[in-house]
């Protein structure tokens, strides 16, 4: 027993030797690039005076001090809530940007936006406007509603989809004639 005790203290008194390790460091990082914050498979919920607005979900979210802006990747999709706290609008995308000072979110890659009316909006960048909730492109946009197909570049809306405007139009067709008369096409 004794000789235990031996080498067990002398394991202690040995092995706590002068010795350190020094962690290695990449001098090629740049640590005013990285973020500030980072997660992933997130959900985020903003309300207004207790009031769901929105529930924003993104597989992986970066947020930057300098710019400040938050990037949002790995599929981002936003629902959108009126004041009853209903939903009324569905937007997807590849990717997306908020703005931190304006709280503006630009969703950019395969964008598609939904509305509880039959309303589909499809391009490939588009912007949330958080000073008036509105959705504008001025990109080439795709509506769809049950009535009719519209095509054109520069697009405005308010976030339900309900009240559109396409600035510069390519293409209209009416889908509801079209459904009537299958005949015609």
């Amino acid at each position: 027993m004794k000789f235990v005790l031996f080498l067990l203290s002398a394991f202690i008194i040995f092995g706590c030797g002068e010795n350190k390790v020094k962690p290695s460091v990449n001098p090629s990082l740049q640590v005013a690039k990285l973020p500030a914050q980072e997660s992933w498979n997130d959900k985020v919920i903003f309300s207004d005076s207790g009031k769901t607005r929105a529930i924003l979900y993104s597989g992986h979210i970066r947020t930057y001090d300098d710019p400040p802006e938050t990037l949002l990747d790995s599929s981002l999709k936003v629902e959108f809530f009126n004041l009853k706290e209903e939903k009324t609008t569905v937007l997807t995308a590849l990717r997306g940007r908020v703005n931190d000072v304006t709280k503006n979110l630009y969703a950019i890659d395969s964008v598609v936006a939904v509305s509880d009316s039959g309303v589909t909006l499809q391009t490939q960048e588009l912007m949330w406007r958080n000073k008036d909730k509105k959705i504008v492109s001025d990109k080439f946009v795709t509506i769809i509603s049950p009535k009719e197909k519209i095509q054109g570049y520069g697009f405005e809306s308010d976030q339900s989809l309900r009240n559109y405007t396409i600035y510069n139009i390519t293409y209209i067709t009416r889908l509801d004639t079209v459904k009537q008369n299958p005949s015609k096409k």
